[in-house]
Protein backbone atom coordinates (compact mmCIF):
# COMPACT_ATOMS: atom_id res chain seq x y z
CA UNK A 1 0.00 0.00 0.00
CA UNK A 2 2.99 2.39 0.92
CA UNK A 3 3.54 3.12 -3.26
CA UNK A 4 1.09 4.07 -4.32
CA UNK A 5 0.00 6.01 -1.66
CA UNK A 6 2.47 7.56 -1.57
CA UNK A 7 2.16 8.70 -4.74
CA UNK A 8 -1.42 9.97 -4.49
CA UNK A 9 -0.31 11.97 -1.62
CA UNK A 10 2.09 13.37 -4.21
CA UNK A 11 -1.51 14.26 -6.35
CA UNK A 12 -3.19 15.74 -3.69
CA UNK A 13 -0.59 18.28 -2.67
CA UNK A 14 -0.18 19.30 -5.95
CA UNK A 15 -3.12 21.87 -5.22
CA UNK A 16 -0.47 23.95 -3.63
CA UNK A 17 -0.22 25.01 -6.96
CA UNK A 18 -3.13 27.69 -6.59
CA UNK A 19 0.07 29.51 -4.29
CA UNK A 20 1.11 30.82 -7.40
CA UNK A 21 1.86 34.41 -8.89
CA UNK A 22 0.28 37.44 -6.33
CA UNK A 23 1.41 41.43 -6.90
CA UNK A 24 2.82 44.62 -6.62
CA UNK A 25 2.81 47.70 -8.21
CA UNK A 26 5.54 47.80 -11.17
CA UNK A 27 5.99 52.01 -12.45
CA UNK A 28 6.50 51.72 -16.34
CA UNK A 29 8.44 54.28 -18.61
CA UNK A 30 6.39 55.69 -21.03
CA UNK A 31 9.75 54.13 -23.75
CA UNK A 32 8.31 50.78 -22.15
CA UNK A 33 4.89 51.28 -23.69
CA UNK A 34 2.67 47.72 -23.89
CA UNK A 35 3.11 46.31 -27.27
CA UNK A 36 -0.08 46.16 -29.33
CA UNK A 37 -2.78 43.80 -28.71
CA UNK A 38 -1.14 43.14 -25.04
CA UNK A 39 -3.30 43.44 -21.64
CA UNK A 40 -1.92 45.49 -18.56
CA UNK A 41 -3.22 43.73 -15.44
CA UNK A 42 -4.16 46.54 -12.85
CA UNK A 43 -2.65 45.83 -8.97
CA UNK A 44 -4.95 45.58 -5.80
CA UNK A 45 -3.97 46.12 -2.48
CA UNK A 46 -2.74 43.39 -0.32
CA UNK A 47 -2.25 43.46 3.49
CA UNK A 48 1.24 43.31 5.56
CA UNK A 49 1.65 39.80 7.23
CA UNK A 50 4.95 38.42 9.25
CA UNK A 51 7.54 36.48 6.93
CA UNK A 52 8.77 34.53 9.64
CA UNK A 53 5.25 33.48 10.63
CA UNK A 54 4.60 32.47 7.27
CA UNK A 55 6.81 30.27 6.92
CA UNK A 56 6.44 28.62 10.13
CA UNK A 57 2.83 28.16 8.99
CA UNK A 58 3.47 26.70 5.53
CA UNK A 59 5.67 24.59 7.17
CA UNK A 60 4.19 23.28 10.59
CA UNK A 61 0.48 24.95 10.02
CA UNK A 62 -2.83 22.30 9.85
CA UNK A 63 -4.01 23.93 6.86
CA UNK A 64 -4.97 20.75 5.80
CA UNK A 65 -6.87 19.51 8.73
CA UNK A 66 -6.98 15.60 7.91
CA UNK A 67 -4.14 13.17 7.10
CA UNK A 68 -2.61 9.65 7.47
CA UNK A 69 -2.64 8.48 10.86
CA UNK A 70 1.03 9.40 12.04
CA UNK A 71 2.00 5.79 12.38
CA UNK A 72 1.54 4.62 9.06
CA UNK A 73 2.60 8.15 8.03
CA UNK A 74 5.96 7.88 9.31
CA UNK A 75 6.30 3.74 8.27
CA UNK A 76 5.42 4.99 4.48
CA UNK A 77 7.21 8.27 4.49
CA UNK A 78 10.11 8.37 6.30
CA UNK A 79 11.90 5.09 6.00
CA UNK A 80 14.77 5.40 3.26
CA UNK A 81 12.87 8.72 2.26
CA UNK A 82 16.72 10.49 0.93
CA UNK A 83 14.60 13.74 1.28
CA UNK A 84 16.15 16.77 3.34
CA UNK A 85 14.42 17.88 6.33
CA UNK A 86 14.04 21.99 7.15
CA UNK A 87 15.72 21.22 10.42
CA UNK A 88 12.20 21.68 11.92
CA UNK A 89 11.52 19.90 15.97
CA UNK A 90 8.96 18.29 17.61
CA UNK A 91 6.74 15.72 15.73
CA UNK A 92 8.23 17.44 12.35
CA UNK A 93 12.00 16.36 13.67
CA UNK A 94 13.24 14.32 10.43
CA UNK A 95 10.23 14.52 8.55
CA UNK A 96 11.09 15.49 4.75
CA UNK A 97 10.57 19.11 4.03
CA UNK A 98 7.29 18.08 1.65
CA UNK A 99 5.17 16.71 4.79
CA UNK A 100 4.06 18.12 7.85
CA UNK A 101 2.89 16.03 10.89
CA UNK A 102 -0.16 17.99 12.20
CA UNK A 103 -2.97 17.33 14.90
CA UNK A 104 -6.67 17.37 13.84
CA UNK A 105 -8.77 18.96 15.75
CA UNK A 106 -10.00 15.60 17.19
CA UNK A 107 -6.67 15.38 18.68
CA UNK A 108 -4.96 12.38 16.63
CA UNK A 109 -1.98 13.31 15.20
CA UNK A 110 -1.96 12.53 10.87
CA UNK A 111 1.05 13.09 7.99
CA UNK A 112 0.06 15.38 5.12
CA UNK A 113 1.94 16.67 2.10
CA UNK A 114 2.71 20.21 2.39
CA UNK A 115 3.07 23.25 0.19
CA UNK A 116 6.31 22.56 -0.35
CA UNK A 117 5.27 19.24 -2.50
CA UNK A 118 4.79 21.70 -5.22
CA UNK A 119 6.91 25.01 -4.72
CA UNK A 120 10.19 23.18 -3.58
CA UNK A 121 12.70 20.93 -5.59
CA UNK A 122 15.43 19.20 -4.43
CA UNK A 123 19.09 20.52 -6.45
CA UNK A 124 21.73 17.98 -5.52
CA UNK A 125 21.93 17.71 -1.92
CA UNK A 126 19.79 20.86 -0.85
CA UNK A 127 16.47 21.92 -1.47
CA UNK A 128 15.19 25.22 -3.26
CA UNK A 129 12.44 26.48 -1.52
CA UNK A 130 10.16 28.49 -3.92
CA UNK A 131 11.43 26.20 -6.96
CA UNK A 132 8.57 24.81 -8.83
CA UNK A 133 9.12 21.24 -8.52
CA UNK A 134 9.35 19.62 -12.08
CA UNK A 135 10.21 16.34 -10.81
CA UNK A 136 6.93 15.43 -9.78
CA UNK A 137 4.85 12.52 -11.17
CA UNK A 138 1.42 12.39 -11.59
CA UNK A 139 1.22 9.81 -14.32
CA UNK A 140 -0.11 6.42 -12.18
CA UNK A 141 -3.65 6.13 -12.58
CA UNK A 142 -4.36 6.20 -8.32
CA UNK A 143 -7.73 4.04 -7.90
CA UNK A 144 -6.08 0.85 -6.64
CA UNK A 145 -4.39 3.19 -4.57
CA UNK A 146 -7.17 4.67 -2.91
CA UNK A 147 -9.41 1.83 -2.49
CA UNK A 148 -6.28 0.09 -0.49
CA UNK A 149 -6.29 3.06 1.62
CA UNK A 150 -10.15 3.38 2.49
CA UNK A 151 -9.42 -0.76 3.31
CA UNK A 152 -6.74 0.31 5.58
CA UNK A 153 -9.40 3.31 7.36
CA UNK A 154 -11.53 0.30 8.55
CA UNK A 155 -9.12 -1.09 10.84
CA UNK A 156 -8.19 2.39 12.57
CA UNK A 157 -9.23 2.89 15.59
CA UNK A 158 -12.54 5.58 16.19
CA UNK A 159 -10.05 8.67 16.76
CA UNK A 160 -7.72 8.33 13.99
CA UNK A 161 -10.48 6.99 11.50
CA UNK A 162 -11.99 10.41 11.91
CA UNK A 163 -8.87 12.34 11.77
CA UNK A 164 -8.15 10.35 8.28
CA UNK A 165 -11.55 10.25 6.83
CA UNK A 166 -11.39 13.73 5.32
CA UNK A 167 -8.78 13.22 3.46
CA UNK A 168 -8.96 9.90 2.02
CA UNK A 169 -12.20 10.28 1.01
CA UNK A 170 -11.00 13.16 -1.08
CA UNK A 171 -8.33 11.30 -2.32
CA UNK A 172 -10.93 8.51 -3.89
CA UNK A 173 -12.58 10.58 -4.86
CA UNK A 174 -10.08 12.71 -7.47
CA UNK A 175 -8.18 9.83 -8.04
CA UNK A 176 -10.15 9.14 -11.38
CA UNK A 177 -9.27 12.27 -12.83
CA UNK A 178 -5.79 13.13 -12.26
CA UNK A 179 -3.82 11.04 -14.44
CA UNK A 180 -1.65 12.34 -16.65
CA UNK A 181 0.52 12.05 -20.36
CA UNK A 182 4.00 12.31 -18.74
CA UNK A 183 5.89 12.27 -15.87
CA UNK A 184 7.40 16.21 -14.96
CA UNK A 185 3.66 18.33 -15.13
CA UNK A 186 1.26 19.47 -12.43
CA UNK A 187 -2.64 19.13 -12.14
CA UNK A 188 -2.82 21.80 -9.45
CA UNK A 189 -6.08 23.57 -12.19
CA UNK A 190 -7.28 19.61 -12.85
CA UNK A 191 -7.77 19.13 -8.65
CA UNK A 192 -9.34 22.32 -8.27
CA UNK A 193 -12.16 21.23 -10.51
CA UNK A 194 -12.73 18.36 -9.21
CA UNK A 195 -12.63 19.37 -5.66
CA UNK A 196 -15.11 22.31 -6.76
CA UNK A 197 -17.62 20.04 -8.32
CA UNK A 198 -17.71 18.48 -4.93
CA UNK A 199 -18.06 21.35 -2.58
CA UNK A 200 -21.41 23.27 -1.74
CA UNK A 201 -19.85 27.07 -3.28
CA UNK A 202 -21.50 28.84 0.21
CA UNK A 203 -20.73 26.39 2.53
CA UNK A 204 -18.09 23.81 1.24
CA UNK A 205 -20.01 21.06 2.78
CA UNK A 206 -19.24 17.94 0.92
CA UNK A 207 -20.93 16.76 -1.70
CA UNK A 208 -20.68 13.24 -2.83
CA UNK A 209 -22.30 13.14 -6.04
CA UNK A 210 -20.33 15.97 -8.33
CA UNK A 211 -22.10 19.61 -8.56
CA UNK A 212 -20.44 20.02 -11.76
CA UNK A 213 -20.15 18.05 -15.27
CA UNK A 214 -16.46 17.09 -15.34
CA UNK A 215 -14.38 16.16 -18.25
CA UNK A 216 -12.49 13.40 -18.75
CA UNK A 217 -9.47 15.62 -20.15
CA UNK A 218 -6.18 16.30 -17.64
CA UNK A 219 -4.72 19.53 -18.77
CA UNK A 220 -1.22 19.72 -17.08
CA UNK A 221 1.00 22.80 -16.12
CA UNK A 222 4.44 24.17 -14.97
CA UNK A 223 4.97 25.26 -11.56
CA UNK A 224 5.76 29.05 -11.41
CA UNK A 225 8.79 29.81 -9.14
CA UNK A 226 7.45 31.53 -5.81
CA UNK A 227 10.25 34.91 -5.94
CA UNK A 228 8.36 35.85 -9.06
CA UNK A 229 5.29 36.81 -6.94
CA UNK A 230 5.84 39.51 -5.39
CA UNK A 231 6.29 41.33 -9.17
CA UNK A 232 3.10 40.22 -10.39
CA UNK A 233 -0.53 42.04 -10.07
CA UNK A 234 -2.46 38.61 -11.02
CA UNK A 235 -2.26 34.85 -9.83
CA UNK A 236 -2.43 32.01 -12.43
CA UNK A 237 -1.26 31.34 -16.06
CA UNK A 238 -3.79 33.09 -17.38
CA UNK A 239 -3.64 36.01 -15.04
CA UNK A 240 -7.27 35.15 -13.96
CA UNK A 241 -7.05 35.58 -10.03
CA UNK A 242 -7.45 39.57 -8.99
CA UNK A 243 -8.35 40.85 -5.94
CA UNK A 244 -7.53 39.23 -2.25
CA UNK A 245 -4.54 37.11 -2.70
CA UNK A 246 -4.78 35.12 0.58
CA UNK A 247 -7.87 33.73 -0.40
CA UNK A 248 -6.65 31.70 -3.28
CA UNK A 249 -3.58 31.14 -1.21
CA UNK A 250 -4.95 29.43 1.66
CA UNK A 251 -7.32 27.07 -1.14
CA UNK A 252 -5.29 24.26 -0.49
CA UNK A 253 -7.50 23.84 2.52
CA UNK A 254 -10.62 23.06 0.25
CA UNK A 255 -8.90 18.91 0.40
CA UNK A 256 -10.04 18.60 3.77
CA UNK A 257 -11.84 21.33 4.79
CA UNK A 258 -15.39 20.77 6.87
CA UNK A 259 -16.65 24.25 6.18
CA UNK A 260 -16.35 27.92 5.56
CA UNK A 261 -15.66 28.50 9.67
CA UNK A 262 -13.11 26.46 9.30
CA UNK A 263 -11.79 27.86 6.30
CA UNK A 264 -12.79 31.56 7.70
CA UNK A 265 -9.72 30.56 10.39
CA UNK A 266 -7.12 29.38 7.95
CA UNK A 267 -7.37 32.58 6.30
CA UNK A 268 -5.82 34.12 9.24
CA UNK A 269 -2.54 33.30 8.56
CA UNK A 270 -2.08 34.04 4.76
CA UNK A 271 -1.20 37.36 5.11
CA UNK A 272 1.89 36.06 7.21
CA UNK A 273 2.06 33.25 4.27
CA UNK A 274 2.09 36.03 1.64
CA UNK A 275 4.76 38.36 2.90
CA UNK A 276 7.37 35.23 3.50
CA UNK A 277 6.34 34.42 -0.54
CA UNK A 278 7.52 37.82 -1.22
CA UNK A 279 10.50 37.39 0.82
CA UNK A 280 12.22 34.79 -1.37
CA UNK A 281 14.71 35.65 -3.49
CA UNK A 282 16.20 33.45 -6.52
CA UNK A 283 19.03 31.20 -6.46
CA UNK A 284 22.18 32.92 -8.50
CA UNK A 285 23.44 31.26 -11.29
CA UNK A 286 26.00 28.85 -9.95
CA UNK A 287 28.88 28.63 -12.63
CA UNK A 288 31.25 31.15 -14.56
CA UNK A 289 29.04 33.67 -16.24
CA UNK A 290 31.12 35.51 -19.21
CA UNK A 291 30.24 38.91 -18.60
CA UNK A 292 31.53 39.94 -21.64
CA UNK A 293 29.22 38.49 -23.51
CA UNK A 294 26.36 39.24 -21.16
CA UNK A 295 26.90 42.81 -21.71
CA UNK A 296 26.48 42.62 -25.26
CA UNK A 297 22.61 40.09 -24.70
CA UNK A 298 21.23 42.67 -22.38
CA UNK A 299 21.05 45.36 -24.65
CA UNK A 300 19.35 42.58 -27.23
CA UNK A 301 17.09 41.44 -24.28
CA UNK A 302 16.14 44.70 -23.34
CA UNK A 303 14.93 45.70 -27.35
CA UNK A 304 13.84 42.28 -28.00
CA UNK A 305 12.31 40.92 -24.77
CA UNK A 306 11.72 43.58 -22.08
CA UNK A 307 8.54 45.16 -23.36
CA UNK A 308 7.07 42.36 -21.94
CA UNK A 309 8.95 40.35 -19.18
CA UNK A 310 10.25 43.78 -17.55
CA UNK A 311 13.56 45.05 -17.77
CA UNK A 312 16.26 44.21 -14.47
CA UNK A 313 19.30 46.00 -12.69
CA UNK A 314 18.98 49.75 -11.80
CA UNK A 315 15.95 51.11 -14.09
CA UNK A 316 14.20 47.35 -13.07
CA UNK A 317 10.51 47.39 -14.29
CA UNK A 318 7.62 45.13 -15.21
CA UNK A 319 4.84 45.78 -17.10
CA UNK A 320 2.00 42.53 -16.21
CA UNK A 321 0.77 42.35 -19.30
CA UNK A 322 -1.59 39.15 -20.28
CA UNK A 323 -0.56 38.53 -23.93
CA UNK A 324 -3.45 36.89 -26.24
CA UNK A 325 -3.44 33.54 -27.71
CA UNK A 326 -2.90 35.14 -31.64
CA UNK A 327 -0.06 36.86 -30.24
CA UNK A 328 2.00 34.24 -28.33
CA UNK A 329 0.52 31.09 -29.75
CA UNK A 330 1.23 28.65 -27.25
CA UNK A 331 -0.99 25.74 -26.37
CA UNK A 332 -4.27 27.11 -25.61
CA UNK A 333 -6.26 24.26 -23.66
CA UNK A 334 -5.06 26.05 -20.10
CA UNK A 335 -7.15 28.79 -20.70
CA UNK A 336 -9.98 27.00 -22.65
CA UNK A 337 -10.57 24.62 -19.64
CA UNK A 338 -10.90 24.10 -15.83
CA UNK A 339 -11.09 27.59 -14.55
CA UNK A 340 -11.82 29.31 -17.42
CA UNK A 341 -15.61 27.21 -17.92
CA UNK A 342 -18.70 29.19 -17.16
CA UNK A 343 -19.59 26.28 -14.35
CA UNK A 344 -16.56 26.53 -12.73
CA UNK A 345 -16.88 30.99 -13.04
CA UNK A 346 -20.48 30.38 -11.54
CA UNK A 347 -19.47 28.41 -8.83
CA UNK A 348 -17.06 30.64 -8.08
CA UNK A 349 -18.81 33.94 -8.06
CA UNK A 350 -21.22 32.12 -5.73
CA UNK A 351 -18.89 31.32 -3.41
CA UNK A 352 -16.97 32.25 0.16
CA UNK A 353 -14.74 33.25 -1.97
CA UNK A 354 -16.14 36.32 -3.00
CA UNK A 355 -17.82 36.84 0.67
CA UNK A 356 -16.47 39.64 3.21
CA UNK A 357 -14.79 43.44 2.38
CA UNK A 358 -11.37 41.22 0.91
CA UNK A 359 -13.00 39.16 -2.27
CA UNK A 360 -11.10 37.12 -4.22
CA UNK A 361 -12.12 37.52 -8.07
CA UNK A 362 -11.74 35.86 -11.80
CA UNK A 363 -11.26 37.63 -14.57
CA UNK A 364 -10.97 35.65 -17.65
CA UNK A 365 -8.56 35.88 -20.50
CA UNK A 366 -7.39 33.78 -23.70
CA UNK A 367 -3.81 34.32 -23.24
CA UNK A 368 -1.38 34.06 -20.79
CA UNK A 369 1.10 36.54 -18.55
CA UNK A 370 4.35 37.67 -19.66
CA UNK A 371 6.43 36.04 -16.46
CA UNK A 372 9.59 37.90 -14.80
CA UNK A 373 13.00 36.29 -15.63
CA UNK A 374 14.02 36.43 -12.16
CA UNK A 375 15.92 32.96 -11.70
CA UNK A 376 14.85 31.97 -15.15
CA UNK A 377 18.19 29.59 -15.42
CA UNK A 378 17.02 27.57 -13.04
CA UNK A 379 13.28 27.04 -13.69
CA UNK A 380 13.26 24.68 -16.92
CA UNK A 381 11.38 23.23 -18.51
CA UNK A 382 9.94 26.42 -20.49
CA UNK A 383 6.63 27.70 -21.32
CA UNK A 384 3.07 27.44 -18.84
CA UNK A 385 2.45 23.58 -19.46
CA UNK A 386 6.64 22.71 -18.97
CA UNK A 387 6.78 21.73 -23.12
CA UNK A 388 10.39 23.62 -23.65
CA UNK A 389 13.56 21.93 -22.50
CA UNK A 390 15.97 24.60 -22.40
CA UNK A 391 16.51 28.34 -23.27
CA UNK A 392 18.15 27.86 -26.36
CA UNK A 393 15.40 25.61 -27.88
CA UNK A 394 12.62 28.26 -26.60
CA UNK A 395 14.99 31.06 -27.72
CA UNK A 396 14.93 28.98 -31.40
CA UNK A 397 11.78 27.33 -32.16
CA UNK A 398 12.92 25.16 -34.70
CA UNK A 399 15.08 23.22 -32.95
CA UNK A 400 11.76 22.04 -29.89
CA UNK A 401 12.35 18.05 -29.59
CA UNK A 402 8.75 16.75 -30.43
CA UNK A 403 9.61 13.51 -28.19
CA UNK A 404 12.27 14.11 -25.18
CA UNK A 405 13.08 12.33 -22.57
CA UNK A 406 14.96 13.28 -19.55
CA UNK A 407 15.84 11.29 -16.13
CA UNK A 408 13.53 11.76 -13.00
CA UNK A 409 15.70 9.37 -11.17
CA UNK A 410 19.01 11.19 -11.72
CA UNK A 411 17.91 14.45 -13.29
CA UNK A 412 21.01 15.92 -15.38
CA UNK A 413 21.10 20.14 -16.00
CA UNK A 414 22.93 21.41 -18.77
CA UNK A 415 24.33 24.94 -17.60
CA UNK A 416 24.83 26.23 -21.22
CA UNK A 417 21.55 25.43 -23.35
CA UNK A 418 20.19 26.63 -19.77
CA UNK A 419 17.78 23.75 -18.73
CA UNK A 420 17.24 19.31 -18.73
CA UNK A 421 19.75 17.08 -20.51
CA UNK A 422 17.52 15.22 -22.77
CA UNK A 423 17.12 12.40 -25.04
CA UNK A 424 14.93 13.01 -28.34
CA UNK A 425 12.74 9.84 -29.57
CA UNK A 426 10.44 9.41 -32.41
CA UNK A 427 7.59 8.77 -29.97
CA UNK A 428 6.94 8.41 -26.47
CA UNK A 429 8.76 5.57 -25.45
CA UNK A 430 7.70 5.58 -21.73
CA UNK A 431 6.43 8.67 -18.91
CA UNK A 432 9.33 10.18 -18.98
CA UNK A 433 9.26 11.18 -22.36
CA UNK A 434 7.01 14.51 -23.06
CA UNK A 435 4.75 14.38 -25.87
CA UNK A 436 4.18 17.75 -27.65
CA UNK A 437 1.68 16.36 -29.90
CA UNK A 438 -0.83 16.25 -27.03
CA UNK A 439 -3.48 18.32 -26.81
CA UNK A 440 -2.38 20.51 -23.37
CA UNK A 441 1.48 19.08 -24.37
CA UNK A 442 2.28 21.41 -27.33
CA UNK A 443 5.35 23.33 -27.77
CA UNK A 444 4.97 25.78 -30.38
CA UNK A 445 4.53 29.58 -29.59
CA UNK A 446 6.81 32.31 -28.30
CA UNK A 447 8.63 31.96 -31.48
CA UNK A 448 10.19 35.65 -30.71
CA UNK A 449 13.83 34.22 -30.36
CA UNK A 450 13.63 32.91 -33.67
CA UNK A 451 14.27 36.24 -35.36
CA UNK A 452 17.73 36.32 -34.03
CA UNK A 453 21.11 34.73 -34.98
CA UNK A 454 22.85 32.07 -33.26
CA UNK A 455 25.84 34.79 -31.78
CA UNK A 456 22.81 36.67 -30.34
CA UNK A 457 20.94 34.17 -29.27
CA UNK A 458 24.08 32.82 -27.50
CA UNK A 459 24.65 36.19 -26.00
CA UNK A 460 21.36 36.80 -25.00
CA UNK A 461 21.44 33.27 -22.69
CA UNK A 462 24.36 34.54 -21.22
CA UNK A 463 22.76 37.79 -20.01
CA UNK A 464 19.69 35.34 -18.82
CA UNK A 465 22.06 33.31 -16.78
CA UNK A 466 22.93 36.95 -14.62
CA UNK A 467 19.27 37.43 -13.76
Amino acid sequence: MNFPLKKWLFIISAFSLFIACASRISNIPAEYASPAGTVPIPAHKQFPGNAEKGFTYLTEGDYLKSGIPVNLFKQAFLAGSGKPDLGRQGDNKGVPYDFTVITAPNGAKVGAPNCMFCHAQTWGDSVIIGLGNSLSDYSLPQQAAMAMAETALKLMNEKDRAAATNFIRAGKTTAPYLTTASKGVNIADRLTAVLAAHRDPKSFVWRNEPGLALSKEVIPTDVPAWWLLKKKNAMFYSGFGRGDFPRFLMAANLLTVTDTAEAAEVLTHFDDVLAYIYSIKPPKYPKPIDQDLASKGKPLFDKNCAKCHGKYGADENYPNLLVPLEIIKTDSALVESNFSSPQFLDWFRQSWFRTGERKADLVPFKGYIAPPLDGVWITAPYLHNGSVPNLETLLNSKTRPVYWERSFDKPEYDYEKVGWIYKEHEKQINKSTYNTTLRGYNNHGHTFGDKLNDIERKAVIEYLKTL
